[in-house]
C-alpha cells in the first residue's frame, strides 16, 4: 500500500473506526466470552501479529484494486482481548483510501465485494448503514483464518473527500510466555 499523511481525513473518520472495530471485533469471536471464542488463540509475538495484519490488510487493498489511490496512516495497532488481557491481544489496521474520483471508489468498493467471497471470505453484511448518510457499508469474515474487515463507501455530497474507510482486525492471539501486555498499542 501506498501511504500519505492526512490528518484532516482520519481524524473525521475517528467515529466510523470506533464503530468499524466493533462490529469486526463481534465477528471476529473477541467479544465473546472466553468459553466460547470457538477456537483455541494461536501464539503469536506482538510484532508478527502487526506483520499478519498488515500482510491481510494488503489483500484487502489489492482486491479493492485502486493502486493509485492513497491511503493513510499508520499500520497496524493492538489492544488486549477482555477475555484474558494478561495474555491475549488482537491487532487492528483502521485505513482509508482516497485521492481518485468517487466512480473509482464505487467501481473498487464492488470489485471488493465480488472478490471477497473467491478468496475465501464470506461477506456477513451488505448495504447502507444506520447512518444519517446511509453509507454503504460491508462485513466479511476471513474462512481461512480469524480475521474479519468491515469496509464503508463514503462518497456522498456531503463528503468532503470522497473514500472508502477499512477497518482489518484479527481475533485473540495468545502473547508468548513471560510477553507484558500492558500499554501496548
Amino acid at each position: 500500500m501506498t501511504s500519505t499523511s492526512s490528518g484532516g481525513r482520519a481524524g473525521r473518520a475517528i467515529g466510523a473506526v470506533a464503530s468499524a472495530l466493533a462490529l469486526a471485533t463481534i465477528a471476529t469471536g473477541c467479544s465473546k466470552d472466553m468459553d466460547d471464542l470457538g477456537y483455541t488463540p494461536t501464539t503469536l509475538g506482538v510484532d508478527e501479529a502487526r506483520a499478519k495484519t498488515k500482510s491481510v490488510s494488503g489483500q484487502i487493498f489489492d482486491m479493492i484494486g485502486l493502486g493509485q489511490a492513497r491511503t493513510t496512516e499508520p499500520g497496524p495497532g493492538v489492544s488486549t482481548c477482555e477475555q484474558d488481557p494478561d495474555h491475549l491481544f488482537l491487532s487492528r489496521h483502521p485505513w482509508s483510501l482516497y485521492g481518485v474520483p468517487a466512480a473509482e471508489l464505487e467501481q473498487g468498493f464492488q470489485r471488493l465485494r465480488e472478490t471477497l467471497p473467491k478468496k475465501g471470505w464470506k461477506v456477513v453484511e451488505y448495504g447502507p448503514n444506520k447512518s444519517a448518510a446511509k453509507t454503504l457499508e460491508l462485513t466479511a469474515d476471513s474462512e481461512k483464518e480469524h480475521f474479519s474487515v468491515n469496509a464503508e463507501l463514503r462518497v456522498g455530497a456531503d463528503e468532503k473527500q470522497p473514500l472508502i474507510l477499512v477497518n482489518v482486525v484479527s481475533g485473540c492471539y495468545r502473547a508468548p510466555e513471560g510477553t507484558d501486555l500492558n500499554g501496548i498499542y
